[in-house]
């Protein structure tokens, strides 16, 4: 015994020197700059990059040769806070670092209401206003000027939340600086602002076969995303850094008192100006953009009042803001029965922690529910995974097996996501319950227009309410579910706890809520108001319209509509004034609301990139009437003046980091220096196999929950560690060993040793852990296979059966504390656990 237990030490001290030795080389090969980048053209062969500067990522050129540093030197953000409104200020710096003038592309994001309107380029002392085209148009204005020498930039939308900047002609040792200027609104809610500023676009699963290439992504345009490869911008490999940095601050003049100012996921440095106003900085100036910027702040009071704000621009072309706040809401004597179908994102780029914060959340979310409602789970990457054939009522043994669904869950596989939206709402829905859809993802597909299209044609009677989880989640997609759905948007970042978001959830769809709205607008020239469609309200949060009008008036608006299924009403004198320069944003606000308005009643053709001719046409005209960024019109400038020479620039894409919190591995697959091919990664559908696709880079596996030492490499996981499945291999292992690694490996440690525990009556128990009544005990047991015969060597051994899932091959039920190792050593049986 002394002899082996030697040998086993001897053995883990040189497994432990062979995994330092492994993970020293790793860094040492980053901090040389040997760093492995994807090969354009080979697709999967891994190149080289020597004399890279460490922390930084070296441009290749088409052979895949270095050529440089990226171009995208610096970004810095300046947004001026009043009210519900910000004006934002994005400044990007490029400079040209090689020896050759270059063209630089770089994908980046915005707010998905962010309403575009400015644009500048400035080369030295020469500044060139960017001007408003047809997208067409600017892109031959902007080739020309490519061709012919002329330091030129372009600024299209690919989606509303995702935008290229292409810049031509940058000389060596050139810099040019792109201002970029927006409106948006800010979320508010029980007298809490927040300000959000996304900084890096995460990576998207993109479904269908591939076509071809339009853009520089490393993902192949398909038949389902046809501008594929233009929103997916090279990623920097694990270990390394994107070459480019990001500064921010904000000025908050709240003209009340504010308080309780939060940064959510960044340190910054707070200068109080007064009470009323504040800025607000980033403590570190060279910040890697890598997660969204929340900015949260409280004010003094209930200041926020239903109301209207008027701007005009001319004699009779005037803009409004009506600000509706929904009454507070009586609790209800009963609550109506719900159908809750709780959907969870188990895709690649959700492994590790992102997951694990959703099954926290989606935990809480189950708890809370009402002793009426029935509920079904489902899980989704590749395909859906249900936990019932149909929903089932809400009793603690379903919820055990919600618990237990949602512990088994892992981040692998790709994202298809219309799979799930169908899953959840197309089912017949229960005539007696409200059907109510907690949808919990990162959003990180390209096929969003689509998904918004089903969501909008099949929520008949249900609710959607969308939970973003994650550091820099897209919410283009997930604020536009809940719009089409009916319901609400949460974001739970992976720093914070999901129980407030939880909470939120259960107040909402547990509370009357303002519904049917209408408004009379009294004989007022108001029109076209959006959203054209009111959206239900609930108690927490304000509805802001906009709107227009040509002929000025007094006079009084009425808001109708139902709160707890019986009439209510309000009324409130509004002034519409001939001339007003207060709240200048309003007219851009006011177009980009109508170009929303546009785009949602062409989804499917938005997401075919054949829009319907007449949708195209009008947001055309709105965006260049407004000078707006739209999916149709772009923001190109030219410097005429000068011509440079060394005729066609080198393009050069500049990458992304990954979204702070998403697993590399989980996304693009694991790689290694050794093999020239990927093993295949969650991202990787057959789109993505195409030659040019992100076949290589070197990626190092994320940290994550332990793992304990393999048995013939065959695992499962029980929602915390993964543990060793046994396997016995040419009778070595003795049965009393094969007895030891099945109690140990199978068996919850709360159920091992306690008979031991029990009094004299058969009784035991750990409060919220485990209860012993009569001997018997409550738990749940996971099996490779839910069969007959196994099911009859279970109650064999004294199980009684009380609920059970195919889908997942559990079953709960009660045990004869006395029989639980001999249960552990059945065959069939993966994992034994308590239930409370």
């Amino acid at each position: 015994m002394r002899f082996r237990t030697i040998r086993f030490v001897v053995t883990l001290i040189m497994v432990c020197a062979l995994v330092y030795c492994c993970v020293s080389a790793v860094h040492v090969a980053i901090a040389q700059g040997k760093i492995l980048t994807p090969n354009r053209n080979s697709g999967s062969t891994l190149s080289p990059v020597s004399e890279a500067t460490q922390g930084q990522l070296r441009a290749l050129d088409k052979a895949g040769k270095p050529i440089g540093q990226c171009p995208l030197k610096h970004t810095s953000v300046t947004a001026d806070v009043s009210g519900f409104v910000a004006r934002v200020d994005v400044t990007q710096e490029f400079v040209n670092p090689l020896s050759e003038k270059i063209e630089a592309v770089y994908v980046f994001p915005l707010p998905q209401d962010a309403a575009v309107d400015q644009m500048e380029m400035t080369i030295g002392k020469r500044t060139i206003r960017g001007e408003i085209k047809r997208r067409e148009e600017a892109r031959r204005i902007y080739e020309a000027a490519k061709e012919s020498g002329h330091v030129a930039s372009l600024l299209d939308q690919e989606r509303p939340n995702i935008f290229t900047q292409s810049v031509a002609n940058i000389m060596p040792g050139e810099k040019v600086v792109i201002k970029i200027s927006y409106v948006n609104l800010l979320k508010y809610e029980n007298g809490q602002y927040e300000f959000v500023f996304p900084m890096v676009v995460g990576p998207r699963y993109i479904p269908g076969e591939p076509t071809g290439r339009s853009g520089e992504g490393w993902a192949p345009d398909t038949t389902q995303v046809p501008d594929a490869s233009k929103i997916t911008p090279p990623v920097t490999p694990p270990g390394t850094r994107a070459g480019h940095d990001i500064s921010l601050e904000a000025n908050i003049d709240a003209g009340i008192e504010i308080d309780n100012i939060e940064s959510v996921l960044h340190d910054v440095e707070i200068d109080r100006d007064g009470s009323t106003a504040a800025h607000i900085a980033l403590k570190d100036k060279q910040s890697i953009p890598n997660k969204d910027f929340i900015l949260r702040y409280q004010v003094a009071g209930d200041e926020v009042r239903t109301g209207l704000l008027p701007n005009t621009r001319s004699a009779g072309d005037g803009y409004f803001s009506l600000i509706l706040v929904p009454p507070k809401s009586p609790t209800p004597r009963q609550i109506a029965p719900k159908e809750m179908i709780f959907v969870i994102d188990t895709s690649g780029s959700q492994m590790g922690w992102p997951i694990e914060k959703s099954k926290e959340t989606m935990k809480l979310c189950v708890e809370q529910m009402n002793p009426n409602d029935t509920f079904q789970m489902l899980g989704f990457s590749n395909d859906v995974i249900y936990l019932f054939d149909k929903p089932r009522r809400n009793t603690s043994e379903n919820r055990a097996l919600a618990q237990e669904f949602l512990s088994t869950r892992l981040g692998s596989g790709g994202t298809e996501m219309m799979k799930a939206v169908v899953a959840a709402l197309h089912p017949p829905a229960d005539p007696e319950r409200i059907r109510i859809v907690c949808f919990m993802t990162d959003g990180y597909v390209g096929n969003d227009f689509q998904i918004l299209d089903t969501v909008k044609k099949g929520i008949g009677s249900a609710r959607l309410f969308s939970f973003g989880i994650g550091n820099g989640v897209n919410r283009f997609l997930l604020d536009g579910m809940a719009d089409c759905g009916r319901g609400a948007v949460e974001y739970v970042t992976l720093e914070e706890a999901g129980n407030n978001a939880a909470k939120r959830f259960h107040n909402r769809i547990s509370k009357p809520i303002l519904t049917d709205i209408s408004i009379d607008w009294g004989g007022l020239a108001a029109s076209d108001v959006y959203p054209e469609r009111i959206p239900d309200l609930f108690s927490s949060q304000p509805l802001i319209l906009k709107g227009r009008y040509n002929t000025p008036g007094n006079g009084f608006v009425t808001i109708h509509g139902k709160l707890g299924g019986k009439s209510w009403s309000e009324r409130i004198e509004v002034n519409l004034p001939a001339a007003e320069d207060e709240n200048q944003a309003l007219p851009a606000l006011w177009a980009r609301a109508k170009i929303a308005d546009l785009m949602a009643q062409d989804y499917a053709g938005l997401q075919s990139g054949e829009a319907n001719a007449d949708v195209e046409e009008q947001v055309t005209k709105v965006a260049l009437e407004y000078q707006l960024m739209s999916q149709f019109t772009s923001f190109v400038a030219v410097e005429d003046k000068i011509v440079t020479e060394g005729g066609k620039p080198k393009k050069v894409a500049v990458p992304v980091e990954m979204p702070e919190g998403v697993s590399y591995e989980g996304v693009f697959g694991h790689e290694t220096a050794t093999d020239n091919f990927s093993s295949g990664g969650a991202f990787r559908s057959k789109a993505m196999k195409s030659p040019g696709s992100v076949g290589s880079y070197f990626a190092s596996a994320p940290s994550s929950p332990p793992m304990q030492p393999a048995a013939n490499n065959v695992f499962f996981f029980d929602g915390h560690v993964k543990t060793k499945r046994l396997e016995v291999s040419n009778g070595a292992i003795s049965p009393a060993e094969q007895k030891k690694r099945a109690i140990e490996t199978r068996l919850d440690p709360l159920l091992r040793g306690l008979g031991a525990k029990l009094d004299k009556n058969g009784n035991y128990s750990k409060p919220g852990k485990v209860e012993v009544k009569s001997g018997k005990v409550k738990i749940s047991i996971r099996l490779a296979s839910v069969s007959a015969a196994n099911i009859a060597k279970l109650k064999a051994l004294g199980f009684e059966a009380l609920a059970s899932s195919k889908a997942v091959k559990m079953l709960i039920g009660r045990a004869p504390v006395k029989n639980l190792e001999a249960l552990a050593q059945l065959d069939f049986v993966l994992k034994i656990a308590p239930v409370n």
